[in-house]
């Protein structure tokens, strides 16, 4: 069965890679919300969020790899244009090949990472999401167009400050509320945006639209 691969080197026709799910829907958070978006998601993740809602996208084995090519070829039939790689942690990954088969074929990439590890690949949109839970590597703050911070604990506006005190001035700054906690989140996180208009505010729209 094909392996996981971490080689510069392999083509976009014989890179696997392990896809818990691929679907064409909108972004539902950050910059994008409200596009249509072609989503690959990725299985494999060591950060550990205890709020993640893809828990099953942990453990890599459990998801089939499948081929760049064909990922792509996928995507392109949507005529969206653009694409938006998930996860898990998809950096985990070299994906040199996925991102420049996509954007070779004239699609617009953007990742969501925790950026926990360096990125293999050229995109166009890089939304950095720290987590608690493991730490960013440095250039994660200078690849950032997008900061996207969760807020499931009070402490966690006083950590989000200290990520935008690192990212570039022209990243745009989010603050999210956990979906189980919004009810309690919100109403704070509508304050301090009020407080603090370099932020704001990211909801998860397509929970309210009842779409993946």
């Amino acid at each position: 069965s094909p392996s996981m691969s971490t080689s510069k080197n392999i083509t976009s026709s014989n890179q696997t890679l392990p896809v818990m799910e691929h679907f064409y829907t909108m972004q539902g958070e950050g910059h994008y919300a409200g596009c249509a978006a072609y989503f690959i998601r990725l299985g494999g993740c060591d950060v550990g969020c205890f709020w993640c809602d893809v828990k099953e996208s942990w453990d890599a084995n459990e998801h089939k790899f499948e081929y760049v090519e064909s990922l792509v070829q996928k995507a392109k039939e949507t005529n969206c244009g653009f694409c938006v790689i998930t996860g898990g942690e998809p950096c985990m990954y070299d994906l040199n090949d996925l991102t420049t088969a996509l954007r070779n074929s004239g699609i617009e990439v953007a990742i969501e990472t925790s950026g926990c590890y360096t990125l293999q690949g050229k995109i166009d949109w890089y939304c950095f999401s720290p987590k608690k839970f493991k730490g960013p590597v440095e250039e994660a703050y200078s690849h950032a167009k997008e900061l996207k911070i969760v807020i499931s604990h009070p402490s966690d506006f006083k950590w989000a400050e200290t990520h935008a005190e690192k990212v570039s001035t022209d990243c745009r700054l989010y603050l999210q509320p956990e979906w189980s906690k919004q009810e309690r989140f919100l109403p704070e996180i509508i304050d301090y945006v009020k407080e603090h208009p370099k932020w704001k505010i990211s909801l998860q729209t397509h929970k309210f639209m009842d779409i993946p």
